[in-house]
């Protein structure tokens, strides 16, 4: 009988005539002998790159994978396909595990998944050495790196467990989520020998990407969904209490909604999450113990309830959406109090409690930063995807065409004024506070916390006033994102000047912010009774050179400025055009007519008096 070719496998067994781009060269190289490594998006086809390989060789494939549940899903559908395939983990019974070794002996399967921490076990590792093992498979390898979002101790086992096979099997790696960092780590700790690495493109063009504000995240989520009726979506909230009580009004709602969490038996997890795949329920609300491998193709949407605490949880969560290759819509439910729960979560983590101080302290910088880039997507205006892209390293255009920021309604807001003012703030707090104090002396809060420290005395206590917290918290973020300010880590994080403050701080930045139209109302010009007291000596100079405007223009002198924006001028003291346009009395047109003639006279003034 003739060997089947690996086109003729993969039409057999999976149904597809051709293979998707970097599939075929990760075939050939693992046929070769060659080990390799595959670093491909959700619903790019990994499980494909291990599979037919493994039907093509002699012997058994060992899939070393985390999850009980993605072992079984990756099983059953094996078996749908008609191919030869099983699971040791923790869910067999003593029984169950012994038939299933016993069979694995007799060669009945060419496809084992096992977990991780059963490698080094005396009666598994006994198996492995007297059965014939072709490859080695390590699914999700991102595991193998404390650098990755889902770290695994046990992963750091498999170069043991191959070392103790009595002839090297070819092994391969693959993952759907790895920053630049963590592909290192795979080629490294899991001894890779000269691996063919492929790094297909990141982008899912199919998946349209939004971030949403809501004050009511619950009833955001349900106008979400009352337009996606007729579609089978998933629903990630970071703690358990949130699914059930999110679950709970979806059900109360009318709709078809299970939920997946890790305080649930393992039998309800089991029935719901086949409810979920079955289509019995349309809607699935999760913590991210859900999903690791599951392929579910026709899901519609992903929608966020909570902002994940690094970019490769979210894009590989959101990259669920969409499998099939139709359209599908990823949303995200962000506000504040997301940041500050996650920072909870990272801190209350018990799976790195075994690692040194130092390393501990690397991660949890590591930890901090991959917060701070995942909350920088919330509130970047620039094309979402190529946020998500840039940050995996890939290139990619600045305008996608299918997110929220490329195809929203913006418009560019001038906030030299209100960023000064902050950066000011927090140089009078010593560098030595947190955001929310930063805007309770702005806001001029009167606090028992701001009294005691005596911060309502300072100069700019009350300076941004007329301003909601909401848009101040916006500024903060945007300056934290353009490198004016800078965010200290741990649970209560404090900021401090960013690299490029001073040049703002002098006069040599301006700062702008892009909203969406109608969803936050324009920075306000200062109200005369929200500004310090006018320093007599400028209003002075400034009645001077409006005099001599409106001579040379033969113009009354109200009609160049009147006198309480004089005043005012004297008061907030601009030095930019923008920080100008704030002062009232002030547009657009007397800006390009006479501003710059004020603006130095005020950069003047302020030179001789420091």
């Amino acid at each position: 009988m003739a060997v089947p070719t690996k086109l003729q496998v993969l039409e057999q067994y999976f149904g597809y005539p051709a293979f998707r781009p970097g599939q075929e060269d990760l075939i050939d190289t693992l046929l070769s002998g060659r080990d390799a490594v595959g670093i491909m998006p959700t619903g790019a086809g990994k499980s494909v790159c291990y599979q037919v390989p493994a039907l093509l060789m002699e012997g058994i494939t060992l899939v070393v994978s985390p999850l009980i549940s993605l072992m079984k899903d990756q099983v059953m559908s094996l078996v749908q396909n008609g191919v030869r395939g099983a699971y040791l983990n923790s869910s067999l019974s003593w029984g169950q595990y012994q038939a299933a070794l016993r069979n694995a002996r007799a060669g009945v399967y060419k496809i084992i998944y096992v977990a991780p921490e059963r490698l080094l076990t005396p009666e598994f590792l006994d198996f492995a050495k007297n059965a014939s093992i072709s490859m080695v498979t390590i699914d999700e390898a991102h595991c193998v790196s404390q650098w990755g979002q889902d770290f695994r101790p046990s992963y750091l086992t498999i170069p043991e467990f191959v070392s103790a096979l009595p002839k090297r099997p070819v092994v391969s790696a693959f993952t759907a989520t790895a920053t630049p960092r963590v592909r290192r780590d795979i080629l490294s700790l899991l001894e890779l020998r000269d691996p063919m690495v492929t790094v297909t493109s990141f982008d899912r063009p199919n998946l349209y990407f939004e971030v949403r504000r809501p004050k009511d995240k619950l009833s955001e989520t349900f106008k979400l969904l009352e337009k996606r009726r007729d579609k089978s979506g998933i629903i990630y909230c970071a703690t358990r209490k949130a699914v059930e009580e999110v679950c709970q009004a979806l059900q109360e709602k009318g709709y078809d909604a299970t939920r997946y969490h890790a305080g649930l038996t393992d039998q309800e997890r089991q029935k719901n999450q086949e409810d979920f795949l079955y289509d019995r329920a349309t809607v699935m609300v999760a913590t991210n113990a859900f999903g690791m491998g599951i392929d579910k193709s026709n899901v519609g949407f992903v929608i966020h309830y909570n902002m994940p605490k690094d970019l490769e949880s979210y894009y590989q969560e959101a990259g669920r959406a969409g499998r099939d290759g139709e359209p599908a819509e990823c949303f995200l439910l962000f506000s504040g109090q997301d940041v500050a729960l996650n920072r909870f979560l990272l801190a209350r983590g018990e799976e790195n409690q075994d690692l040194d101080e130092k390393a501990l302290e690397q991660l949890t910088r590591q930890n901090e930063q991959r917060l701070r880039a995942m909350t920088n997507y919330c509130y970047t205006t620039a094309c979402l995807r190529e946020y998500i892209l840039h940050y995996f390293g890939e290139h990619a255009p600045t305008q996608c065409g299918n997110c929220q920021n490329c195809t929203g309604n913006f418009r560019q807001v001038d906030i030299t004024p209100q960023a000064r003012d902050i950066l000011s703030c927090v140089r009078y707090l010593r560098q030595s506070y947190g955001i929310k104090m930063v805007l309770d002396v702005l806001r001029g809060s009167k606090s028992e916390k701001v009294q005691r420290q005596g911060f309502e005395k300072l100069p700019i206590h009350g300076k941004l006033s007329g301003y909601k917290e909401e848009i101040l918290r916006d500024m903060v973020n945007t300056l934290l994102v353009q490198g004016y300010l800078s965010q200290g880590q741990g649970e209560y994080p404090t900021l401090t000047l960013g690299p490029r403050a001073e040049d703002l701080l002098r006069g040599q930045d301006a700062v702008w912010m892009q909203i969406r139209e109608g969803d936050k109302p324009a920075p306000m010009k200062k109200s005369p009774r929200d500004l310090p007291k006018s320093d007599p000596e400028l209003y002075s100079r400034l009645r001077e050179l409006r005099g001599k405007l409106s001579r040379a223009q033969n113009v009354p002198m109200y009609v160049v400025f009147s006198n309480a924006t004089l005043e005012a001028m004297a008061a907030y003291q601009p030095t930019t055009p923008g920080e100008l346009l704030e002062v009232p009395g002030v547009g657009q047109a007397k800006l390009q007519k006479y501003g710059m003639a004020f603006l130095q006279e005020i950069q003047r003034w302020k030179e001789e008096k420091n």
